[in-house]
């Protein structure tokens, strides 16, 4: 690869920087690949192009064709993939460390694009929660809603994974409707361009939506303001540098941190040597340190394991780490690479020196290791270094200082509420793990290491076959960590997604508020004329159609024969006295599930048509009982809609079962799939 200078994407053109070139090495031979620069870039005007002109384009855009969006770049990603890996090995990584930073990318476009497709409304606004009613009657009431902001959110992301990490944060801003500014890590800014540029390319982008600095960020972030958004990944230091900038203070800029922790793996106290669990944690440590040459925010920096095991787990991972080999990742025989600097190895080595005043080598040299590949022989290589601290209670470096590189401390633990003790020691991280097999310790490990952790993999025998591991952030699970670890949340599935919008409580009557919302609420008005709500296509449905049935009168006989039907004799239904005795019935009462099918009796309308399936019910509540001789009628309302396709939409409708008194039997809600049209 020739040194190639990058390109900046402003105002949806591919611009050169001006002024001095940033070199970038090779992580393998140290040339260097590309060169980079931002100056000469208007920041203030970036800004505004994409508030102005990216906002406005993705905000006309529902949930599910933002989400479309989203799925088809990253298929593009995915069909092009070859390319990125043609780069990936300049970084420093292994062809399986770029699947995790390539295919994983595109990956969580996919995942978080298909939760939204399914779980968001088609819609641009998201019901936040229930309806919350606030008068006596019910005539004023309120709901939270979450809308798009209208400002810009600006990422600037970690040099370990330039794709994943860029566009872990992408899917969920493009879903929420709110442009973005990306500013990848100089180190692998040549992946991280080569992926926006695939994206670009598709076509599929409204102007303004991205944007893409590859160099300095300049003045950017004095031109933020209260509706913008900084998403970090990165170290603590430049994350207090960056939370402290004068203007997002005084504009209260919203800011979702990510930052490198020194996260745990604990051997639980059940497991010996034979057992399962600690050939599992043993692998575990070791990959976790040579898997991105030990680059990843969320690898084991500290295992901890019982006292008297740690001259055993210290072998086991000592014999673990001799077998990797380390040099070109172009090599097949090659099993790690390289950090992805001479500067970063010169960072890892110095912070290994610090840990090493409280700790002791005992695998690896970080000053010397053999290096496969000819070409390789100048890159910025290390032997994968296990430190050991027979004394974790009064050392302080290896519960606060990181070697973010090939480097784990192991240590030891006394007793359990020792291990939960050092295990939070570290002040905050984006995972811990544990290694046991008895789900009380997991349970008391989850109750009480919980606060200092963003998620916890508990790995054991059952389920390592299929487990991700410790160092997996998955698009469907949140990914952040309190204290040290930055305080912020990314991914969680459409969680993320709300990250990056904001929540309102709007108040109003039932009208309003179905108005707003397009949900028909309780109290809302109704249109019940002719002809039948299943008549109605999807499209042609409105939100509100009712219809009110004649009453249904249940006796004794039928709920006998409903009792006989099916099998369910439970006492309620057939003892008179037993169910006296039971203080929620006053006598023999009517099945819920019988009340349930008589209700659907009186409100289908039989004929073929746009209703093409019933496909379940939600929120079924029986709240008064029904006794032979009672009667009951059905108001069934179609509530809200959802597309799912060109040929059929689901349709909600609320269902309200009534007694000859006007009081509520039964509530639920109907879900049908309906024709679009005809």
């Amino acid at each position: 690869m020739s040194a190639r200078q990058l390109e900046n994407y402003a105002f949806d053109k591919w611009v050169k920087g001006d002024g001095a070139l940033a070199e970038i090495p090779s992580a393998i031979t140290n040339d260097i690949v590309a060169t980079t620069s931002s100056g000469g870039l208007d920041f203030k005007a970036m800004a505004g192009h994409a508030r102005n002109v990216g906002g406005p384009a993705l905000r006309k855009m529902t949930f599910p064709e933002r989400a479309g969006m989203v799925k088809a770049l990253g298929l593009a990603i995915m069909e092009r993939k070859e390319e990125l890996y043609a780069l990936n090995n300049h970084t420093g990584a292994t062809r399986r460390d770029g699947w995790i930073d390539i295919e994983g990318g595109a990956g969580t476009f996919l995942s978080i694009a298909s939760k939204s497709k399914r779980e968001l409304p088609n819609d641009t606004i998201i019901l936040d929660g229930a309806l919350e009613q606030i008068s006596r009657t019910g005539t004023f009431m309120a709901q939270h809603v979450y809308t798009s902001m209208r400002g810009v959110a600006v990422h600037i992301n970690a040099f370990n994974f330039p794709v994943w990490g860029m566009m872990e944060k992408l899917a969920p801003t493009l879903i929420a409707g709110l442009p973005a500014i990306v500013k990848p890590a100089t180190a692998t800014s040549y992946l991280a361009e080569a992926a926006f540029r695939i994206m670009i390319e598709t076509g599929l982008l409204p102007k303004g939506a991205v944007q893409l600095v590859v160099g300095s960020t300049g003045d950017l972030l004095d031109h933020l303001g209260g509706q913008d958004v900084v998403s970090f990944t990165g170290s603590a230091q430049t994350a207090a540098k960056l939370k402290s900038h004068p203007t997002i203070i005084r504009e209260s800029v919203r800011f979702v941190a990510e930052q490198d922790s020194l996260n745990a793996s604990m051997l639980g106290p059940d497991a010996t040597e034979d057992s399962p669990e600690f050939e599992l944690f043993v692998k575990e440590v070791a990959n976790e340190m040579t898997v991105k040459a030990g680059q990843k925010c969320t690898a084991i920096r500290r295992a901890l394991v019982p006292a008297a095991m740690l001259d055993a787990a210290q072998k086991a991972l000592s014999a673990r780490l001799a077998k990797t080999t380390v040099g070109d990742p172009a090599l097949d025989d090659v099993r790690m690479g390289a950090v992805v600097s001479q500067s970063q190895r010169a960072d890892v080595r110095d912070k290994v020196a610090t840990l090493s005043a409280e700790a002791k080598v005992v695998f690896g040299d970080p000053e010397a290791a053999e290096i496969l590949g000819d070409n390789a022989q100048g890159g910025a290589f290390l032997s994968p270094v296990l430190l050991r601290c027979d004394d974790p209670w009064s050392a302080k470096a290896v519960h606060e200082v990181e070697a973010f590189g090939p480097v784990s401390t192991l240590m030891p633990y006394k007793n359990f509420e020792d291990a939960i003790d050092l295990c939070n020691r570290g002040g905050g991280s984006l995972v811990m793990s544990l290694f046991t097999h008895d789900p009380q310790i997991a349970r008391e490990v989850v109750r009480n290491t919980g606060a200092y952790h963003g998620r916890i993999a508990i790995i054991n025998r059952d389920s390592a076959k299929e487990s991700t591991g410790h160092g997996s952030p998955l698009p469907v699970l949140v990914h952040g960590g309190p204290g040290r670890a930055g305080g912020g949340e990314e991914m969680g599935g459409v969680r993320g997604v709300k990250h990056y919008m904001q929540r309102t409580a709007v108040q109003g009557s039932p009208e309003i508020l179905a108005g707003v919302t397009g949900v028909w609420q309780n109290g809302a008005p109704v249109e019940a004329d002719a002809p039948h709500p299943f008549r109605y296509s999807f499209n042609e449905l409105e939100i509100g159609k009712t219809i009110e049935t004649a009453p249904r009168e249940i006796s004794l006989q039928d709920i006998e024969h409903f009792a006989e039907f099916t099998g369910d004799t439970f006492y309620a239904h057939m003892d008179e006295d037993a169910a006296a005795a039971n203080p929620f019935f006053p006598g023999r009462v009517a099945h819920g599930y019988l009340i349930l099918s008589f209700a659907a009796g009186l409100f289908v309308d039989p004929a073929p048509g746009p209703v093409l399936a019933n496909y379940g019910l939600d929120e079924l509540r029986f709240l008064k009982p029904v006794s032979p001789g009672d009667s009951i009628k059905v108001r069934l309302t179609a509530k809200s809609k959802k597309k799912r396709n060109d040929e059929y939409g689901e349709v909600r409708w609320d269902v309200n079962v009534t007694n000859q008194d006007d009081e509520v039997a039964a509530t639920y809600e109907l879900l049908t799939m309906n024709a679009i049209t005809g």
